[in-house]
């Protein structure tokens, strides 16, 4: 986590004096990837990076914030209008206003944050910047907003002040967090479940392709699109009970597969697969059945590759390398056409692996990959 010395110390510079320091982590997903808006599971866990902030109320009705890595500063005040002009700023103005919408008092407030989770790399740097700020204000005024609702206020402040229209599964990781862990999260139900992620003898880490295909907003909405026709058709040939393709069997979109064009069908089989594959990881780590975890992550790639068509050549690459070394599970994590691939590896395997895909990554396409260490780790909290 970043360095708390780090934050007091230009709280202190900005500020004059010391206020109460809170965190949030980023977060991984194991499986359940394009799940969220079917209606069906996803499996994240909080991880050990995330943001820091320092936090203390200044008597005005302005916010004064202070974004560290970036050195740059911006005051706001907390009506409607008052909207800043720096990106980074309108996640803490999003979240005071989410609050505030929801009948939370607030008053200005100081404060500087930085974070150590990398951007870019699929790990939610923004979910764990709106659950740090939405947890601390809670805390600070004594608002009595549970967690849930301040999973939903990072979510609404995406869709209303930044323009993305993401699912909960970030924020709610970010907040629900718990060494350890990792939560199955049904996104229909909101109902989740804490499941034991303490692989002896294994490592999780990510490797991030550093690319980015310009495809990701309009083909993450062309496939909603496809699952929602599936979904709507297998509803409509009698069977009622099907809301979501989470709800669907295989043997159900086979009887419309005539009715459907193939790339529908082929999207919503990864869909109706990847339901299966989350059950079988709940059963797998509650034995502590390492193996079969990895074998369904290595099933997902195939999925999201073959089926979803959402990776790209060098996350492709990355996961024949994984098994080329004998890697026990991996895939590509997060929306795809770029980003990281998830990787579970035996810690005796973990050195060669790493630097044998750096070598042929970089042979191959001009750069190493970036390697990322992740453990599973606590939500957002009060540090000090």
């Amino acid at each position: 986590m970043m360095n708390l010395q780090t934050v007091r110390k230009y709280f202190k510079e900005h500020f004059n004096g010391e206020g109460s320091v809170y965190a949030s982590p980023g977060r991984v997903n194991l499986i359940g990837e394009h799940t969220d808006y079917n209606g069906s599971f996803v499996f994240p866990g909080a991880i050990d990076k995330g943001m820091i902030a320092e936090i203390r109320k200044n008597g005005t009705d302005k916010v004064r914030a202070y974004a560290i890595d970036l050195d740059e500063s911006a005051e706001f005040g907390l009506n409607e209008e008052d909207v800043p002009a720096q990106q980074w700023a309108k996640y803490i103005f999003g979240v005071c206003r989410e609050i505030q919408k929801r009948g939370g008092q607030l008053e200005g407030f100081d404060t500087a944050f930085a974070g150590d989770v990398p951007l870019g790399a699929g790990m939610s740097s923004s979910a764990a910047l709106e659950s740090t700020y939405a947890f601390a204000l809670n805390d600070m005024f004594n608002l009595g907003i549970d967690k849930f609702e301040l999973a939903r206020i990072g979510q609404s402040t995406e869709h209303n002040y930044v323009g993305v229209k993401c699912g909960i599964m970030d924020q709610f990781a970010s907040i629900f967090g718990k060494a350890g862990h990792l939560i199955r999260l049904d996104t229909k139900s909101m109902e989740y479940d804490y499941f034991p992620f303490d692989p002896k003898g294994y490592k999780l880490v990510l490797l991030d392709t550093v690319v980015k295909h310009e495809l990701a907003s309009s083909a993450y909405n062309k496939r909603r699109e496809s699952c929602e026709t599936a979904a709507r058709t297998i509803h409509d040939n009698g069977n009622p009970e099907v809301e979501f393709l989470r709800d669907a069997t295989i043997e159900q979109l086979d009887a419309v597969k005539d009715k459907i064009s193939e790339e529908d069908y082929m999207r919503a089989k990864y869909v109706i697969e990847e339901t299966q594959r989350v059950y079988d990881v709940s059963e797998a780590l509650e034995k502590g059945d390492y193996e079969t975890v990895g074998d369904r992550m290595y099933k997902t790639h195939d999925g999201m590759s073959r089926l979803y068509e959402v990776s790209c050549e060098e996350l492709d690459f990355l996961n024949e390398e994984a098994k080329k070394h004998g890697v026990t599970g991996s895939r590509v994590m997060g929306g795809g056409f770029g980003g990281c691939t998830i990787n579970l590896v035996k810690e005796e395997l973990y050195d060669s692996f790493i630097e044998e895909a750096k070598k042929s990554f970089k042979e191959k396409y001009g750069h190493e990959p970036k390697v990322y260490d992740v453990v599973i780790s606590d939500g957002a909290r009060k540090v000090e």
